[in-house]
């Protein structure tokens, strides 16, 4: 009697938990496509060029990348409700920072704070949804829950981005977390339960802060070396900094004890090639989507309304078969539902490379959806081969890594196709060519990853006997989308 009455005590708390982890990470996937609508608006009223707008998305995905797996290991160690909190704290704060941004160096600086909030808020959010569900169907069920209702945000960005920025200006897109973020403190503050893992591990200071400072550095001389130039003493410095920085974070992990990057898990070929492959879906994906809005305004004359309309069959793909695709994995292995997602993607991102000004939208939404499609095929099994390959108590640690790797990518397509339509610019291509080139580029690497998938991705036995101490293992979430 007891017992069945203090189990229908915990069934509201854990109603709120998941109605508040849902919300957070909605928030942070939100912003993930609501920003990309009200690109060509910022660009007109910050009187900013294209390295500008590279910026402001690559600050935010740079410090995600960066700090996701320390993020969980902050949860873990000094509270999930506190991190998660003081995630949705800052990422509200950046948030109105962003809108009030008399500036680019402001908003830039906004989107880097941004990104700070969403690395501890994310994992938080799923450590606490975990550890309010130990018997395993019903965290799997939760999970579930957590990843397909916050992934609405996906498909409401664009739509959202579109009336928001044509009513109100940019600033919107950005004001409207506020509201969300209010609500989720005080629900948090009343409704969540402090839980922690007394034996997680100690932070990686020096390799987070050598990850940080490599990736950023790189990024700097991709994006900033199409407008200073490739040659300029700068951008080789950038380069070679960033090398040497790069170098330097794999020898500090090498002999740590627990990095946050355990090297000897990349010995395994499984999660060694789902991770290349998760680094080539976020160089396409977000790259790729970077310019969706532009080309519907700049190339094709849409109003901001009607591009954020216009980009909606690519995301709501998405949400509708990524449901799907770890059942297909389940069922017929990682190598034929990746590979064919790979396909799919590289097909539909190349068919976008020969969509031009006076192409009708009839002939180019089943473009997106082809690629939105086949992105959600890969991205939950690839996080699944990349578990299958570790130790069942790394599951959690390879989870993040995966993730981690999907946002560096992501870092780089922005980067990199944003090189790329300036260096076709700079030849005298047009901008709509020079978008073209982009896609065809984009879709090209991603068939050809498709090839290394179909050849290497195997099934693979768990690394076993794993070096202690380790991380905690936290439970993979089923993947919905980009963070």
């Amino acid at each position: 009697m007891a017992a069945s009455s203090a189990a229908a005590s915990r069934r509201p708390r854990r109603g709120v938990l998941l109605t508040v982890t849902c919300l957070g990470q909605f928030m942070v996937l939100l912003d993930n496509t609501i920003v990309g609508a009200a690109l060509p608006d910022m660009q007109h009223r910050l009187n900013t060029g294209l390295t500008g707008l590279q910026w402001i998305v690559d600050a935010y995905v740079l410090l995600v990348a960066m700090l996701l797996l320390s993020g969980g290991v902050f949860a873990d160690r000094f509270g999930r409700k506190r991190v998660f909190l003081t995630g949705v704290v800052v990422f509200t704060a950046a948030s109105a920072l962003c809108a009030l941004a008399p500036s680019l160096g402001w908003l830039v600086a906004g989107r880097a704070l941004q990104g700070i909030g969403a690395a501890a808020l994310s994992p938080a959010s799923l450590a606490l949804l975990a550890a309010a569900h130990p018997v395993p169907q019903d965290r799997v069920r939760a999970i579930g829950l957590w990843a397909g209702l916050s992934g609405v945000g996906l498909a409401a960005g664009p739509v959202a981005g579109g009336v928001l920025t044509d009513a109100f200006g940019w600033p919107a897109v950005f004001l409207v977390n506020v509201p969300i973020g209010a609500v989720l403190l005080l629900a948090g503050l009343r409704g969540l339960d402090e839980s922690r893992n007394p034996g997680a591990p100690a932070i990686d200071v020096p390799g987070t802060v050598l990850s940080v400072l490599a990736v950023g550095t790189l990024t700097y001389a991709l994006i900033e070396g199409g407008a200073r130039g490739w040659t300029s003493p700068p951008i080789l410095r950038g380069f070679a900094a960033g090398a040497a920085l790069l170098a330097a974070f794999l020898a500090v992990e090498a002999r740590r004890t627990a990095p946050m990057l355990p090297l000897r898990l990349f010995r395994e070929r499984l999660f060694t090639v789902s991770n290349t492959a998760m680094v080539v879906v976020g160089f396409a994906l977000m790259g790729s989507s970077f310019f969706f809005s532009q080309f519907f305004v700049y190339v094709q004359g849409s109003s901001l309304l009607e591009a954020g309309v216009r980009t909606l069959p690519l995301s709501l793909a998405m949400v509708v078969v990524s449901p799907y695709a770890g059942r297909l994995a389940a069922r017929y292995g990682f190598r034929p539902v990746v590979t064919a997602g790979l396909v799919l993607a590289g097909l539909g991102l190349v068919a976008l490379g020969a969509v031009h000004a006076d192409t009708g939208y009839g002939n180019v939404w089943w473009r997106l959806a082809l690629a939105g499609t086949g992105f959600a095929l890969t991205m939950s099994p690839l996080t699944g081969a990349a578990i299958q390959a570790a130790a069942p108590q790394e599951g959690g640690l390879a989870s993040g890594i995966s993730s981690t790797t999907r946002q560096i990518g992501a870092v780089l397509g922005v980067a990199v196709l944003g090189a790329v339509v300036r260096a076709r610019q700079s030849g005298g291509a047009s901008f709509g060519s020079g978008l073209d080139t982009a896609f065809t580029a984009a879709g090209v690497l991603t068939l050809a990853t498709a090839v290394l998938t179909g050849l290497w991705l195997t099934r693979s036995a768990p690394a076993q006997n794993p070096p202690a101490p380790q991380r905690a293992a936290e439970p993979a979430p089923a993947e919905a989308s980009t963070p």
